[in-house]
């Protein structure tokens, strides 16, 4: 996680946290913290928020007749925790999400596991179009505490250089 304490003031600081485009290094993996233990109330919750009435998220009499013999853990769920570990690293001064790609669920997630996620960045350039602009893209890799990889994905990214992101503003 990459936090810094900038100067907003005679003795005022504010914490700001992401990487500015020229801190992107092909080749560079950063691995997000904490992890974050899955709850039978993180997965219930999630599976009827979103209105994903699949059995096989809830229903432990269903899910114990399947090959898995319990409920899995909803995959947008772990999808939005691993992409949510890795904001505070990868895209806390995100202008805009260009692109989700290649995501693959590669094995199942149970209630109380624990999950970790890392990024490894693939390609850095400069905007076009957009001078004071960068596009990033990362392969994040979701792991259980045990090492085993649950989730793959690939996401490009709209970052500003240094100097122009949203809170280098003293007065936002």
């Amino acid at each position: 996680m990459v936090a810094e304490a900038k100067k907003v003031g005679p003795h005022r600081y504010r914490e700001s946290y992401g990487r500015y485009l020229e801190d992107f290094k092909v080749g560079d993996v950063y691995e997000h913290r904490p992890g974050r233990t899955i709850s039978e109330a993180d997965n219930t919750w999630f599976t009827l928020l979103t209105m994903n009435k699949h059995p096989l998220h809830f229903d432990k009499a269903y899910a114990a007749k399947s090959e898995f013999g319990q409920p899995l853990v909803n995959s947008a769920l772990t999808l939005a925790i691993v992409a949510g570990m890795s904001v505070s690293d990868v895209s806390q001064k995100t202008i805009a999400n260009l692109g989700w790609d290649k995501i693959r669920l590669t094995a199942p997630v149970f209630v109380g596991d624990t999950i970790y996620a890392e990024s490894e960045v693939l390609s850095v350039r400069e905007s076009k179009s957009r001078p004071t602009q960068g596009i990033v893209t990362v392969k994040t890799i979701g792991k259980k505490d045990d090492g085993t990889v649950f989730m793959t994905y690939e996401r490009t990214m709209l970052i500003p250089k240094r100097g122009h992101a949203v809170d280098d503003q003293a007065n936002y």
